[in-house]
């Protein structure tokens, strides 16, 4: 495992957010489209490849885990900012997202 300094990591800004919608992206077997409500960040749109571990109706209103702070990337014609952070599997069969342990605002800096 390559281990990094201090200073890299206190550069990556993770939020809580909140899932507010979640879409079908066309010809894309494993990513959703998620609006999510980063508190002061506003709202912002990511893709996940969540799709097959995630049916759309469960995920409206989770709390997750993102990086604010990543680069937008185009992914299938879908410019997304940030990324949700999971726990994943060795053989990528079990993907969990993970969330706060209550409820906390959206936009929350987790330190």
């Amino acid at each position: 495992m390559e281990t990094i300094s201090y200073d890299d990591f206190a550069k990556l800004d993770l939020r809580i957010a909140k899932i507010l919608e979640v879409e079908e992206i066309p010809n894309a077997d494993k990513l959703f489209k998620l609006t999510i409500d980063v508190g002061e960040l506003g709202k912002r749109t990511i893709c996940a490849g969540i799709k097959q571990h995630y049916k759309k109706d469960d995920l409206i209103g989770k709390e997750i885990v993102i990086v604010a702070n990543l680069e937008p990337r185009i992914l299938k014609g879908v410019e997304s900012q940030g990324m949700l952070l999971a726990a994943v599997s060795e053989d990528h069969k079990k993907i969990l997202l993970l969330k706060p342990e209550k409820a906390i605002a959206p936009g929350t800096k987790i330190q």
